[in-house]
């Protein structure tokens, strides 16, 4: 009778069990926990494991229930502690072990990536590309008597996020506990993982000296925005190279320094065709790439796909619960936010899995994150009450190459044009509203009797 059950989700919903069974996959008890054995310095395991945390977490985010009370009502019967308890654990949560727990399960699905071989165009062949970018968490509620007594907004950190653009992945995460932080205060943190053929890709924000200079020491590379602060020297006058779709590209050499010594790097000036959001005509972009091997064009080409990592965090804040207000203690903050790019890590996976089985190219139009994740979100507690836990504990020992084998044809049974995105006519310009103030309130029914009959006479 299950197998029947499990046959049937399987048939009207394969993109649910997909998920589920990657859920299962990559928060394994035996493997979440020894992540937390590792990783943690203070905090320790009694009746409350961290794999419990993990699970209740993870249908936080993923939406599945709209808060942690409500996870631990669900799940009740299967944890012994309080939800004082829950929360004091979930408050307590060392910042390694949150970011253990991104780069163990960023490794774990990479690897069915590679085996899918669905990586995405790699303008820099032979390097490892990798965006970066910082976010702040949004404010939380005023629950903490340390703050009740402040009107302003209450904001529990930030972290520095790492996108690996060729699979979509998240592979690394920096958290800091303090909101008001500058995010340069991590950098040091980052350079610690810089590997030589990486190629750094940010914004202005990491354009210092100390930052460049590190990087090209581990014979690595940057693509980043020039800051305005940063000091440099021209060696050769600016080049004009030609034009793209986006402006005109020119190119010179400077030479930066730093505690003595000295760097000599490419300078890409963009001059673009149209301004940004900002009103600015013009983007700089200091590389230190070897001019033989990428040309100006593929520099400026490389810094326009940074806004995969603010799509990123689009995808997260509106499909996902990373950000809890009720969550106001930092560490617990942090790590439903680090949870939630899991969330997405797992999301990018199933449309690879989707992509790598479109032989007909439906994917070209585009699926909605929106679509996927709400059929997700209204089949789960429906089929995790159908089929009991046990029932998916297969899914943690299959090997890759099953695994793989395993989301393809689930990916096969899914009808693609269910999720794909709407398109979007052209806007219409709106006339300016009209102001009343003896009338605060219309009629519905008068307003569009009235607008019925001036069509007529038109």
């Amino acid at each position: 009778m299950l197998e029947a059950i499990f046959e049937q989700f399987v048939k009207e919903s394969p993109l649910s069990v997909m998920a589920r069974g990657l859920m299962e996959r990559v928060f394994a008890p035996e493997r979440i926990d020894r992540l937390f054995e590792t990783h943690a310095v203070t905090q320790y395991q009694q009746e409350l494991l961290f794999s419990s945390q993990v699970d209740l977490m993870s249908l936080v985010v993923c939406g599945i229930h709209k808060s942690v009370h409500a996870a631990y009502r669900a799940k009740a019967a299967q944890i012994s502690v309080s939800t004082t308890a829950l929360y004091n654990k979930l408050q307590g949560i060392e910042l390694a072990v949150t970011q253990a727990i991104l780069r163990e399960t960023a490794t774990e699905l990479k690897i069915l990536l590679e085996i899918m071989k669905v990586e995405q165009p790699n303008l820099l062949p032979g390097y490892q590309l990798k965006i970066i970018d910082g976010t702040c968490l949004g404010a939380t509620d005023h629950r903490l008597d340390a703050i009740r007594s402040f009107a302003a907004k209450a904001l529990p950190g930030k972290a520095l996020v790492v996108l690996d653009p060729k699979f979509k992945l998240v592979t690394d995460i920096f958290p800091c506990a303090d909101g008001h932080a500058q995010e340069r205060c991590l950098f040091d943190e980052v350079l610690e993982t810089v590997q030589p053929k990486d190629v750094w890709n940010g914004d202005r924000n990491f354009c210092t000296a100390k930052f460049l200079f590190v990087i090209a020491k581990k014979n690595a590379f940057f693509v980043i925005r020039q800051h305005g602060a940063l000091g440099w020297k021209p060696c050769s006058e600016l080049q004009f190279l030609g034009e793209t779709e986006t402006g005109k590209i020119f190119e010179q050499e400077v030479e930066i320094a730093y505690q003595g010594s000295s760097l000599r790097v490419r300078r890409v000036l963009v001059q673009l065709s149209q301004a940004t959001r900002d009103g600015e005509w013009e983007i700089a972009i200091l590389t230190n790439l070897p001019v033989a091997e990428v040309k100006a064009f593929t520099v400026a080409e490389v810094y326009r796909n940074r806004w995969n990592i603010e799509t990123l965090f689009q995808t997260v804040t509106d499909n996902f619960n990373g950000e809890i207000q009720t969550l106001a203690y930092p560490k617990a903050a942090l790590f439903s936010f680090s949870m939630a790019l899991v969330a997405y890590n797992i999301l990018a996976t199933l449309r690879a899995a989707l992509s790598s089985v479109d032989e007909i190219g439906i994917l070209e139009a585009g699926l909605s994150d929106f679509y996927l994740v709400d059929e997700i979100q209204a089949t789960y507690r429906g089929m995790m009450i159908a089929i009991p836990s046990i029932a998916w504990q297969s899914w943690r020992i299959y090997s890759h190459n099953e695994m793989v084998l395993i989301l393809q044809h689930l990916a096969a049974q899914v009808n693609l044009r269910r999720f794909l995105k709407t398109p979007r006519g052209v806007k219409k310009r709106r006339d300016s509203l009209i102001v009343d103030p003896k009338h605060r309130h219309l009629s519905t029914a008068r307003l569009l009797q009235t607008h019925q009959t001036t069509r007529q006479h038109h």
